[in-house]
């Protein structure tokens, strides 16, 4: 896969600006904050073709907030080598917004490379009401990631796969 490279002190980094942010945003507007930015693992986290990916999972989440009328009170955009991110403080309930962007990652051709986190106004994140399968294999997503069940180069063939 064709990009540039990043280090666990990139990484670090960045989710700590998200993390800050998304703090930021919920004591501010005393909402929930969605978080959406790309899963893809190993060392090269954006390049063009994934960058069409995620412009195509953020006009997929603002056409679907604006269909449920859902504002969006304020938005930061990152575009680093640590890959594309986006984080919307939303006045709307947690709950509801979790559904709508479990069914965008459930629905979009390239949702399964989608990572919508909501956080509810007390921090947290809320998770899916159903496991994420993997990219490989089927099986619970979390599991193959945690036992390491399938190489970066098997993962960034398959994501190549889907990103044509």
């Amino acid at each position: 896969m064709e990009g540039q490279e990043v280090v666990l002190t990139d990484m670090l980094a960045c989710r700590e600006r998200r993390v800050n942010t998304q703090n930021a945003y919920i004591q501010k507007y005393h909402c929930p904050v969605i978080s959406f930015c790309m899963n893809i693992p190993g060392p090269i986290k954006t390049n063009d073709k994934i960058k069409k990916a995620f412009l195509s999972g953020k006009k997929a989440l603002f056409d679907a907030l604006q269909k449920e009328n859902i504002p969006v009170l304020s938005q930061i955009e990152f575009d680093d080598k640590t890959g594309n991110e986006i984080l919307l403080a939303v006045d709307y309930p947690a709950d509801k917004i979790k559904e709508l962007t479990t069914e965008i990652e459930e629905m979009h051709p390239f949702g399964r490379l989608f990572d919508m986190d909501v956080i509810g106004t007390d921090g947290e994140k809320l998770s899916r009401s159903v496991y994420r399968k993997c990219l490989i294999c089927g099986c619970q997503a979390q599991e193959c990631a945690r036992s390491r069940k399938h190489t970066v180069s098997e993962m960034q063939a398959k994501i190549e796969e889907i990103l044509l």
